[in-house]
């Protein structure tokens, strides 16, 4: 047993001295590059809120453009999509020819 709290010991020493140099490197990095820069109110507020518009903006475009459903004498509902997308052709699937 007095071996395994030896053994327990060390490697708590051994990754003590693993951190601390890397602690110390990047305590060395934040002080050379200057205190962090402080935003008012106002502009985090603005960032926020333009950030909010752009994801908004993806939103909207994301949603597919149709027209209302249109339910025909035979039951079937046709659901056409609007004019100004262009939808790209479907390409035919390639077929590779084994040899046997």
């Amino acid at each position: 047993m007095h071996w395994l709290r030896k053994s327990r010991a060390a490697a708590g020493l051994l990754g003590l001295c693993l951190v601390l140099p890397l602690l110390a490197s990047a305590a060395a990095q934040e002080t050379a590059a200057g205190p962090p820069r402080q935003e008012s109110p106002s502009e985090l507020a603005r960032e926020g809120i333009e950030q909010m518009m752009r994801a908004l903006g993806l939103l909207v475009e994301s949603i597919p453009q149709y027209e209302l459903p249109q339910v025909l004498e035979n039951g079937d509902i046709i659901i056409r999509r609007k004019q100004g997308r262009s939808v790209p052709p479907a390409q035919e699937p390639e077929i590779d020819e084994t040899a046997t």
